[in-house]
């Protein structure tokens, strides 16, 4: 449950960053679900790959799996990059030269 859990703190530190500089990504769901897709597409492929190889296992989870892959696993792929989002869309907003500064 730890990972989870980790997961979900992630949401709720990033979650305020919807609102306080404004970065309106939950806001723009469809533009969400486009950029996530491929990610998760690409790395849940690889990941249940690895796994039917025999290289990769997963220990000390909860056991919810969809086909091979954990549950965890899963929201990984969609839970950070969207905070990633998150975060890149508010410092654009706060900051919209800040690719200038280098």
């Amino acid at each position: 449950m730890l990972y989870l859990a980790v997961l979900a703190a992630c949401l709720i530190v990033t979650l305020p960053l919807e609102w306080v500089p404004g970065a309106r990504v939950y806001r723009r769901w469809r533009r969400v679900v486009r950029t996530l897709l491929p990610v998760v597409a690409v790395f849940l492929t690889w990941d249940a790959l690895a796994i039917h190889a025999g290289q990769w296992s997963y220990r000390h989870l909860t056991g919810l799996r969809i086909g091979d892959l954990p549950i965890e696993e899963i929201a990984f792929f969609v839970v950070i990059p969207l905070c990633v989002l998150l975060t890149f869309e508010s410092v654009r907003r706060l900051r919209p030269d800040w690719w200038r500064d280098r």
